[in-house]
């Protein structure tokens, strides 16, 4: 895998989360992982970072208003 596109500087930090810090979001949010917004298991980076389906990703960007913000995905087939 292309271990570069991780240095692009459109490409956020993208982490899979572990199983405790994933029924925390969950928790946290009052929502069921299915109801995320998805990723799909082929996407470029998620292919890098080794996510697998049924992973859950947080996805850190740079705000220009708020610093960073942070988004989750849910990994998916397809």
């Amino acid at each position: 895998m292309n271990l570069e596109i991780l240095k692009h500087q459109l490409v956020p930090k993208h982490e899979i989360l572990s199983s405790k810090e994933k029924r925390e979001v969950l928790k946290k949010f009052n929502i069921e992982k299915e109801k995320l917004p998805r990723i799909s298991v082929s996407d470029s980076v998620v292919k890098v970072i080794g996510a697998k389906p049924g992973d859950l990703i947080r996805i850190t960007r740079k705000s220009p208003t708020s610093g960073k913000a942070i988004y989750y995905r849910f990994v998916v087939e397809g």
